[in-house]
């Protein structure tokens, strides 16, 4: 991803992780404030953007552009758990899940809130012709990711990331 400038907040005394309901609250309501962050937005024809908004003890808030034919590939947020909406465009999530492991595909359209917990894995991409913007708050704040490789027998991992690499 681009990175932009990392903006912070104060820190709070609270140490114990935001739960996804909260989580996913936190993105919706942020994205009915748009003159909190639209005017922050970058487009990268490289990779996507990003520009974290908020860092916490107890959780960070990023936002996020796409273009067309930009994605994560799958990955997980290493413990953290995590929401996210869709506050311009759409986009498409791809996540394995129920008892064969089936592929399943979500399109997300403007306003679409997702959350999840500490052990989820999906791939996020722009399937669309225009550009799309998100949210994101994960708790605890994101310490490392793993990123991985769809492959006939399933994910195979391939790398491992923290946060000095994004």
């Amino acid at each position: 991803m681009t990175n932009s400038t990392t903006t912070s907040t104060a820190t709070t005394t609270s140490t114990a992780p935001l739960t996804p309901a909260e989580l996913r609250a936190l993105v919706a309501e942020l994205a009915d404030r748009p003159q909190e962050w639209i005017h922050l937005v970058r487009l990268s024809s490289d990779e996507r953007w990003y520009q974290r908004l908020a860092l916490t003890e107890d959780h960070e808030v990023w936002l996020i552009s796409w273009l067309p034919g930009q994605s994560t590939g799958f990955h997980d947020h290493g413990g953290s758990r995590g929401a996210f909406t869709v506050a311009l465009g759409e986009l498409e999530e791809l996540s394995l899940g129920g008892d064969q492991g089936a592929l399943h595909t979500r399109r997300l359209p403007a306003g679409s809130v997702r959350a999840f917990g500490p052990d989820y894995l999906h791939d996020v991409r722009n399937t669309t012709n225009g550009p799309a913007v998100t949210l994101h708050a994960y708790s605890p704040p994101l310490g490392g990711m793993t990123r991985y490789e769809l492959r006939a027998d399933g994910l195979k991992q391939t790398a491992v990331e923290g946060p000095d690499q994004w």
